[in-house]
């Protein structure tokens, strides 16, 4: 489905096609197969694969660390995460140690930036606006911070971002706390910051929100933001897109994801 009421011309359908990024509500994904998706459809980027991606869903409880996280800052014991059954994951995302868990939207955009988007910091900066966009909507005020990367309210720190870019094409994305039991967050140092609180949308409004329907008003903005033309689908719809691309490229070339 089309983020389009109007019929298209010939014209711009091309362009829409050449600004092409799937969405894909995927539901609960433990991390490791969301990972494996993302590394998929980047590899397959890089072969030719030319939609962009957006990932949204959420994950079972896991903590991950990126690329410059410390030790230090995992407040609790392997062997009691395992007994609660929290994972953890190391990740060649930016960032230290974060909190992924049910009733947080999770978004990946696995997109190939253009010659105009080449800037990771502006990519960055460009995210934080899409969810400041998106709370907007829901009544709450929310801000940068000059000194660390995320989206903040004066109640605390709402959503974490960790990028991983390569080639110019760009892998994981943001956490928002939703619904999110921020007692998780008591287990770690939340981005190796010590010294700032955690919040939700929950939180802050007082009431739960229906997760896949925050999905659906966050689709809006970041088609607004990024200047894609949005392709809704769903999960089989695109493990069946990328195994034809598969096909086409490299018959002998199989995924379980």
């Amino acid at each position: 489905m089309l983020y389009t009421t109007a019929p298209l011309s010939i014209f711009n359908r091309i362009v829409a096609e050449l600004n092409a990024c799937v969405v894909v509500w995927c539901g609960c994904l433990p991390y490791s197969q969301a990972l494996g998706l993302q590394m998929r459809i980047c590899a397959l980027k890089k072969r030719g694969y030319k939609r962009d991606v957006l990932l949204l869903l959420e994950h079972p409880p896991v903590i991950t660390l990126g690329r410059s996280a410390e030790r230090k800052n995992l407040l609790a014991d392997e062997n009691y995460l395992r007994e609660k059954g929290i994972d953890l994951q190391e990740t060649d995302r930016g960032g230290d140690f974060t909190f992924h868990g049910p009733g947080q939207l999770i978004g990946y955009p696995l997109m190939a930036l253009g010659s105009g988007e080449r800037d990771v910091r502006n990519y960055m900066r460009r995210l934080e606006e899409s969810l400041i966009r998106l709370l907007r909507k829901f009544g709450i005020e929310s801000f940068r911070d000059s000194g660390y990367t995320g989206v903040w309210t004066k109640s605390g720190k709402i959503a974490a971002m960790g990028v991983h870019i390569s080639r110019w094409i760009t892998r994981h994305g943001f956490a928002l706390n939703v619904n999110t039991d921020l007692s998780f967050f008591d287990l770690i140092v939340p981005c190796g910051i010590s010294n700032r609180s955690v919040t939700s949308v929950q939180e802050l409004l007082a009431r739960k929100l229906d997760l896949q329907s925050v999905a659906e008003k966050y689709i809006q903005e970041f088609e607004g933001i990024f200047k894609r033309h949005m392709i809704k689908m769903d999960f089989n719809g695109l493990r069946s897109e990328l195994d034809r691309f598969e096909e086409m490229n490299d018959p002998v070339q199989g995924s379980p994801f």
